[in-house]
């Protein structure tokens, strides 16, 4: 067993959506953890992209507002709330302003998006 902290300081490999001001960062991942992923994530003023959740996901909004639209309605977050997807759900992720997020998936988020039929989905993230 360990106890282990991260800082958005302490990433150095962030993944960028297309040429959109969205960046990812993972913290853990199956190199560092058997069952989860943690990630960081920036938003920049009016950014989105469309998903499919392939994973149970829960994003803690740190900075500015975060949307997560999905077929039953949108949900808006500001700091210090949480937002909670389930496996298999449709979404598109939305900032109106600058926004900083950290997530925590199950299992690993890019393990089981690259194991499902929504595989394709990762082509759109290159390194930053």
């Amino acid at each position: 067993m360990s106890v282990k902290h991260f800082k958005i300081d302490d990433v150095t490999d962030w993944v960028q959506h297309t040429d959109r001001q969205i960046f990812l960062a993972d913290v853990l991942d199956s190199s560092n953890s058997e069952n989860m992923s943690v990630w960081f994530g920036r938003y920049g003023a009016g950014e989105s992209n469309d998903w499919i959740v392939t994973y149970d996901e829960v994003i803690f909004i740190i900075e500015g507002r975060f949307t997560v639209r999905g077929e039953d309605g949108a949900k808006t977050a500001g700091p210090g709330e949480l937002i909670f997807l389930t496996k298999g759900t449709k979404v598109t992720y939305s900032a109106e302003v600058p926004t900083l997020v950290a997530g925590a998936t199950y299992p690993h988020w890019q393990d089981a998006q690259r194991e499902s039929s929504h595989a394709h989905m990762l082509d759109d993230f290159h390194p930053a």
